[in-house]
């Protein structure tokens, strides 16, 4: 039997409302001020089930914590959004997220692997060649280390990665993640869960490795990077001829206060000031966009809308339109129709982007 959701402010009917949310797309967009208390609130049970701080830390003259872009203001004994700051006199005390210490584990995973990029990236297509690949297509043989941080600054409801936040954390110095670099590591891609909150530790690791050797430094991740630590993270990627892969999970901050949790005015901001720096690389690309198609939230209007502003920058920015399937607190949603995402490509090709790729098309589904 078709599962079906009432939405609980216009009583629409379909299989593309969350039952965890209860409301549909278009009601959160058009009358979010009214349900945003209550979508804020199960965030915040959700987040606390995990022993995670509920909101964001905005204590009245606090000490800022400038990791990520949320920027939690801490009072003494407030914990930030991440769960990995503390707020003491005057200073942030660093639970984890220090060059000695990170919630952080990892895995070689063999080239081409499957990565958001891998249709453009120098380790998996003819991108790069020869001056940041040594194969004139993809690195057979070769690894990308994978390092994956057990931390994040959003809190999605479709997260593919959610069972870090209820499992023992993995602690490991920068030296720890970097021995495991090798003449066969050709790519250190670092992701998770989310760069971001532990920035430190990810840029001191990058920075080790490529004196170890001659290595790519890609980024996946959320984009809500703190504006004191995104030139070196572009840096690092813009010399090593590696690739920084943001994830716009939605255009409507409403939507995004839906899926994510909090805003996503930051990941705009930085994605702004990345493809305005992309054009000093076009090969291999420097930047590679991509939105996961969200059934019933994240759809063509949402899509349109994030390609239109990626295009009045560079139309060449590789795009990335991700099938959803389903995860977490979503697994009873359908995932991305066949029909969603064309809908979308045809979109995002009108917006003016050239370079637009369906990736996970074995998650595809038949239409809703």
């Amino acid at each position: 039997m078709t599962r079906v959701v009432r939405c609980k402010s216009c009583s629409k009917e379909s299989v593309t409302i969350s039952s965890y949310l209860g409301l549909c797309g278009d009601c959160i967009r058009t009358d979010f001020d009214s349900w945003s208390p209550e979508i804020l609130s199960l965030h915040r049970r959700l987040r606390e089930t995990d022993g995670l701080p509920g909101e964001p830390a905005c204590t009245e003259g606090g000490v800022v914590c400038k990791i990520c872009g949320n920027h939690c203001s801490l009072g003494i004994g407030d914990i930030g959004y991440c769960g990995l700051k503390a707020g003491e006199a005057n200073r942030v005390n660093f639970i984890s997220g220090t060059p000695k210490r990170a919630r952080v584990s990892w895995y070689l995973d063999p080239l081409p692997t499957n990565c958001v990029a891998d249709w453009v990236c120098a380790g998996c297509s003819s991108s790069g060649f020869p001056e940041y690949s040594c194969a004139q297509g993809p690195e057979y043989g070769y690894y990308n280390l994978a390092v994956f941080y057990e931390a994040c600054s959003f809190d999605c409801l479709f997260c593919q990665n959610w069972h870090y936040r209820s499992e023992s954390h993995h602690e490991h110095s920068v030296q720890e993640v970097v021995s495991a670099v090798s003449e066969k590591v050709k790519c250190v891609c670092f992701f998770g869960g989310d760069p971001g909150p532990q920035l430190i530790h990810a840029l001191a690791t990058a920075r080790l490795a490529r004196r170890k050797q001659a290595v790519r430094i890609c980024w996946e991740t959320n984009g809500n990077l703190s504006e004191k630590y995104l030139d070196a993270v572009i840096e690092e990627s813009l010399a090593s001829g590696g690739t920084i892969k943001v994830d716009v999970k939605a255009w409507s901050e409403s939507i995004s206060y839906a899926l994510c949790g909090v805003s996503n005015s930051r990941t705009l901001a930085v994605v702004e000031k990345l493809l305005k720096v992309a054009r000093e690389r076009p090969d291999p690309p420097l930047v590679v966009i991509s939105t996961l198609l969200v059934p019933g939230y994240v759809d063509d209007g949402e899509v349109r809308s994030i390609a239109s502003f990626i295009a009045s920058f560079d139309a060449n920015t590789p795009y990335s339109l991700l099938a959803f399937g389903p995860s977490f607190m979503m697994t009873d949603m359908p995932p991305t129709s066949i029909n969603h995402a064309q809908r979308c490509l045809e979109v995002a090709r009108e917006a003016g982007l050239r370079r637009i790729n369906i990736g996970n098309r074995h998650l595809l589904g038949r239409d809703y």
